[in-house]
């Protein structure tokens, strides 16, 4: 036997492994929450070496079927995604209600939304924040870093960046709980109507920080969300950095159709 034969039977081995084990999953034989069988396990069941099981198990975490903690081994995944609609979240109907956009979106899928604030006051801005809001870099803004929940579990950790002069004047904004409808009901309420959201999106692998403090297996995917808040004469009023475990959203986007 050549060597790429032996290479490509060892591949087949541990995809076979995985393919079994999804199965195991997705029929329900390996529930949500569930230990995955630890490596010595899976050796014997399937009679290969370490190296084999390792990369089967990380072929299951790569398609988001199994998480890995550290110390504590692996288990099947068992939260649905949240369907984040950004057509119906910024809505000012659900700001005059009193809620803000992530319990609009959190109500939505059925779970148990809250928020941890990690931080709130004066912070210099970082260079692609300070561009976004058309501010020098460095200059004083009000930061606002919170860490989102869902029945418990960290789903997001968002960072809200506002110009100083637009800030100092809402005392709400340096509360941790804001009120009724969060930072933009705040900022409507004293004269910055809001009339656009723009959004950037990008997804990329976590960071070691973002796997602890999102309870992420190390390589898994976050997307990487940059909001502006635009008021009506025109200022971005409001840059947020969000990170978001990739397992956990769906992005459902509607645009109008126009010349």
């Amino acid at each position: 036997m050549t060597n790429g034969e032996v290479a490509s039977t060892a591949r087949a081995k541990y995809l076979q492994i995985a393919e079994d084990l999804a199965a195991q999953i997705r029929s329900g034989t390996l529930a949500p929450g569930a230990v995955v069988p630890s490596e010595a396990e899976l050796m014997e069941r399937y009679g290969v070496a370490s190296g084999t099981v390792r990369k089967a198990v990380a072929e299951l975490r790569t398609t988001q079927l199994i998480e890995t903690h550290q110390g504590r081994g692996s288990f099947v995944r068992s939260r649905p995604p949240v369907q984040r609609k950004s057509s119906d979240r910024f809505r000012r109907a659900h700001r005059l209600a009193g809620k803000a956009a992530y319990l609009a979106e959190a109500e939505q899928s059925g779970g148990t939304p809250s928020v941890n604030v990690l931080f709130v006051g004066p912070l210099d801005a970082p260079s692609g924040i300070a561009e976004r809001l058309g501010v020098p870099q460095g200059t004083k803004v009000l930061a606002r870093k919170r860490r989102y929940f869902r029945d418990g579990i960290p789903t997001e950790e968002a960072t809200s960046f506002l110009p100083w002069d637009v800030a100092k004047d809402i005392p709400e904004l340096f509360a941790e709980n804001p009120g009724g409808g969060g930072i933009y009901a705040r900022l409507e309420e004293h004269g910055h109507l809001l009339v656009e959201f723009g959004e950037t999106v990008q997804a990329r692998l976590a960071s070691k920080a973002e796997c602890v403090a999102l309870t992420l297996s190390p390589g898994s995917p976050v997307i990487h969300l940059v909001r502006e808040a635009v008021a009506a004469n025109g200022r971005v009023v409001e840059v947020c950095d969000t990170v978001m475990a990739a397992d956990q959203f769906v992005l459902d986007y509607r645009f109008v159709a126009e010349s």
